[in-house]
């Protein structure tokens, strides 16, 4: 795996991101909360991508899998029969100098609050014994607070799916190998939020349960660590930015047979996007336990009944929104106008060559860009343009998200877009008044060329499939 994502300034990013309106702290009117973020106008564009991409490859181009939106607040039971109430805990410290809160196995990379040069133990501050800290979040059901309204919002989306098991099976006419997938908020209540988005406590995932007979788990597990690898490179992030952390034997859940990480070279080190397992049937067996009712599958071609394995790839959708901003974020030199060249990349504490200029952008994939196109008049004080640009920009805002901008001379406006990471401009000039063509603009090469403007839905289309 390459390094060259290290290169990219997380503090940069994070300024273009609130700038352009991807990410901003939630509660900033407030002073912030930490570990809890909100997603601006492009931010929610880039979000609803992921998500639909992942949709339509996992549900809907497949045959074998059916969806579930299941309730964040689920009956107790369900996190005691999966494990969470008396394991899902991470080892915690306080600092009696810092009066901080510090994971016990993440010290050695954990700066301290008052000594940012120096990591967390060997700074002097005085710590307490490790202990058991319960990453999930408390709350209450009905208007009187006692044992019996204890619930829990729920860290992960997986289980509903597992409770819900029985009800999809017996209304999907389904039969095993099958998939249920779901989208979800989920909540762990994290010790040290870091990394920007990275490591939240509340977040998205993306997760399916694939049901499956057992003695076939390796090959499954084997098929869609194949097949979720092949899906990060189509939605944008490239091949050699992406790894596998193979799980030892030894570094398995005891019901597990396998489990691959899909890691990403983030500018803070290589981390995970997704964990693909094979379960086993542990959490079909512990909810037939738990709940008392039995949910085997009667295998009609084999005529058994059995409590079927999963495999589970299980995917962070702010993950990878922050994975696809840091393969997206580039600061170039580009030719000034009029000047021939190359678009290079900036080199950081250089200046900038004599006629060049630097430019930010983000090179999204057309598929997961927020803004697909941005349509331009040329000048905003004749109507003719303006009232042609805003024809076609209403043809096209009714198939995709695009964007009209009149405002400020047209490389400015271009500009704007390419940080915003919109793959298309379209300009409306006086040549397309009288030929009935645009420029077509390319965000990553700059090449301008004419178009007919009646191709221009069917090429957006092609750029987009």
């Amino acid at each position: 795996m390459t390094d060259k994502n290290t290169t990219v300034n997380l503090e940069q990013l994070a300024s273009l991101c609130k700038r352009r309106g991807f990410i901003f702290q939630s509660s900033e009117l407030y002073g912030g909360i930490n570990g809890f973020w909100d997603y601006g106008p492009l931010g929610v564009e880039l979000k609803r991508n992921i998500k639909d991409a992942w949709w339509r490859d996992v549900v809907q181009r497949r045959d074998d899998v059916v969806g579930l939106d299941a309730s964040i607040i689920m009956h107790p039971r369900v996190w005691a029969a999966s494990g969470h109430l008396d394991g899902f805990s991470d080892p915690m410290v306080d600092c009696k100098t810092c009066k901080g809160r510090f994971r016990a196995d993440q010290l050695d990379n954990t700066p301290c609050p008052q000594k940012p040069s120096k990591k967390v133990g060997v700074c002097g501050g005085e710590l307490t014994e490790p202990r058991q800290f319960n990453l999930m979040f408390q709350t209450s059901i009905g208007p009187v607070q006692d044992d019996s309204s204890v619930a829990y919002l729920r860290p992960e989306t997986a289980q509903g799916i597992f409770a819900q098991f029985d009800n999809v099976l017996s209304v999907s006419r389904q039969k095993v190998p099958f998939g249920i997938a779901q989208i979800g908020k989920a909540f762990r209540n994290e010790i040290n939020p870091r990394n920007y988005t990275f490591r939240s406590r509340e977040f998205e995932q993306m997760e399916l349960e694939y049901f499956i007979a057992p003695g076939s788990d390796q090959s499954w597990h084997e098929y869609w660590v194949k097949e979720r690898l092949a899906w990060y490179t189509r939605i944008g992030l490239a091949a050699e930015h992406l790894d596998q952390y193979i799980y030892a034997k030894e570094e398995l859940a005891h019901y597990a047979s396998a489990c691959v990480d899909i890691m990403y070279q983030f500018p803070f080190g290589s981390q995970e996007l997704e964990g693909i397992a094979a379960r086993g049937n542990y959490d079909l067996s512990r909810h037939s336990e738990y709940s008392g009712k039995n949910l085997e599958y009667f295998d009609q071609e084999k005529i058994e009944r059995y409590i079927p394995h999963v495999v589970e790839p299980s995917a962070g959708v702010d993950r990878i929104a922050l994975a696809l901003l840091c393969e997206a974020y580039r600061v170039e030199w580009i030719p000034k106008e009029g000047a021939e060249g190359e678009i290079r990349d900036a080199v950081p504490g250089e200046k900038v060559p004599a006629g060049c200029e630097e430019r930010t952008v983000l090179r999204f994939a057309p598929l997961i860009a927020p803004v697909k196109a941005a349509i331009f008049p040329l000048l905003k004080n004749r109507p003719e343009l303006v009232n042609t640009a805003q024809e076609l920009y209403r043809d096209l805002q009714r198939r995709w998200p695009v964007f009209y901008d009149q405002t400020g001379a047209i490389g400015r406006r271009y500009r704007r877009q390419d940080e915003a990471g919109t793959p298309f401009g379209i300009t409306v000039d006086f040549q397309s008044l009288e030929d009935q063509t645009v420029t077509w603009r390319d965000r990553d090469t700059m090449q301008q060329i004419r178009v007919p403007m009646a191709e221009v839905p069917a090429r957006l289309s092609d750029a987009l499939a």
